[in-house]
């Protein structure tokens, strides 16, 4: 099976995603791991391009289809092998911050960054999105680092993510849950795994 989490900075993925897997590697899943962008070779170079600190003019159209570069390296050389191996992907990020940070944050049409991001990833999509949903000031009170290029543009944007995020959930609900992040670690972690077993459960029964 295939899950992604999703939400703004500081919301508290890389907890909640380490936690997921712990679950899912307790219950015998041999879990895959990646980073979008990032894990390739490809994915890496990229990512240093897209979220380092630099003054390189890169423009919005351009960011968009880096991201959409590295993660179509990313589908082919480790998603697409690790399903038909039956392994468990979890993934930190997909098309949906792309179509969030490049279209509902910025001036690009977030239709356009979907048809694009189709054709990019051959069509795969997760059976489950997890959002965490956490407002604005909290998140950015709880990175407690040096922001990198995405983070550094504002609490203004990041609202506008924020709202892309919950925009993007709607449209998707059979696939997209948003968890309120603001909750006990202990409390987001439950609502997540009580999602994902049903999801599992339901593959097993028609399996």
């Amino acid at each position: 099976m295939f899950f992604v989490f999703e939400g703004i900075d500081g919301a508290g993925k890389s907890t909640q995603l380490n936690r997921f897997n712990g679950w899912l590697e307790s219950m015998g899943h041999e879990v895959v791991t990646c980073a979008d962008p990032g894990s390739t070779e490809v994915g890496e170079a990229l990512r240093a391009i897209l979220l380092a600190k630099h003054s390189m003019p890169i423009h919005m159209r351009t960011e968009m289809m880096l991201f959409t570069a590295a993660r179509t390296q990313l589908v082919e050389e480790i998603i697409k092998p690790a399903l038909a191996a039956e392994k468990t992907v979890v993934l930190d990020r997909y098309l949906w911050s792309t179509v969030v940070y490049q279209g509902h944050a910025s001036d690009l049409s977030s239709d356009s960054i979907w048809q694009v991001n189709r054709i990019a990833t051959d069509g795969l999509m997760p059976d489950a999105t997890f959002v965490l949903d956490l407002p604005v000031d909290t998140a950015m009170e709880r990175i407690g680092k040096s922001l990198d290029r995405m983070e550094s543009r504002g609490t203004e944007y990041m609202q506008k993510v924020r709202d892309g995020f919950l925009t993007e959930a709607k449209r998707f609900p059979d696939q997209v849950f948003v968890v309120d992040a603001s909750q006990h670690p202990d409390h987001v972690a439950q609502e997540i795994q009580t999602v994902a077993q049903k999801l599992i459960d339901d593959r097993q029964e028609d399996s």
